[in-house]
């Protein structure tokens, strides 16, 4: 598989699910295959770096090559293949349709996002 897309409606406003995604201290709450995450710089901008570690302790790099506040942001990979981005649509004042959408250029996704992952972030958003 190349590519993957899961959208998944939050309760929550566009800016706060928007915000608590760009926050590295929150990715290991939800993706549970990450223990830690931090970032070059505070707040982020085009050019960021996200560095996140995994269970077995392997460090991986992601780099901002978009960002549009409260709409979407994408990271690209420093293997130069796997692109992952999250787009936000208010639905109503309180609500947001989130996608995520992770692709590679070539080969295929070694460990595609599930919507479990996602029911998991909505969980904790709406608790």
């Amino acid at each position: 598989m190349k590519k993957k897309k899961i959208t998944i409606k939050i309760n929550r406003p566009v800016h706060e699910v928007f915000a608590f995604l760009l926050n590295p201290q929150n990715t290991p709450l939800w993706i549970d295959s990450i223990t830690k995450e931090e970032t070059n710089e505070w707040p982020i901008k085009l050019g960021s770096i996200y560095r996140n570690q995994n269970r077995q302790g392997v460090w991986s790099e992601y780099r901002v090559i978009s960002l549009v506040e409260d709409k979407s942001f994408e990271f690209f990979k420093n293997d130069n293949n796997y692109h992952v981005r999250y787009t936000f649509k208010p639905i109503g004042n309180n609500s947001t349709g989130l996608e995520y959408f992770e692709w590679v250029e070539n080969g295929d996704l070694e460990e595609p996002f599930t919507l479990d992952i996602l029911q998991k972030l909505k969980k904790i958003l709406e608790s």
